[in-house]
């Protein structure tokens, strides 16, 4: 289970004000006592998302699945300071991307560690295979 306090809570309060959104998922997320997964899920199946694995599972793999776009290099440095309304504002922009769940993957990122989250965009791709010769 990944805590929010309600320190961090507060936090994110103060800088997405202006997002009712953001500020109904606060309120979903201090309802259930600080568990992101909880809310999160409950986010999900009100945004007509369908999650069949456990809320831990679930919240991790739609956070990796937005990884590319959450660990663009113009954005991590806002990510490192914990600053989200840019990013927050490029999700929701997005068509595919259901606005109600960018809180809480946000805030799942944040609690990961963003150097750890998003250290795989950073690693190279491994050698090529090509007509059994590596290229």
């Amino acid at each position: 289970m990944t805590k929010v306090t309600s320190q961090e809570i507060a936090l994110f309060r103060s800088q997405l004000a202006d997002d009712s959104s953001a500020m109904e998922a606060l309120d979903l997320i201090e309802d259930c006592d600080g568990d992101l997964e909880d809310a999160a899920m409950s986010l999900a199946i009100r945004a007509g998302q369908e999650p069949g694995i456990t809320n831990s599972e679930w919240l991790d793999a739609m956070a990796r699945k937005w990884r590319s776009l959450i660990c663009q290099q113009e954005y991590r440095e806002d990510l490192l300071s914990s600053s989200v309304v840019r990013i927050m504002e490029r999700l929701k922009k997005m068509p595919s991307f259901p606005e109600s769940l960018a809180t809480p993957v946000l805030i799942y990122v944040l609690k990961q560690g963003v150097t750890d989250f998003c250290a795989p965009m950073d690693t190279p791709a491994p050698p090529q295979w090509n007509n059994g010769n590596m290229s």
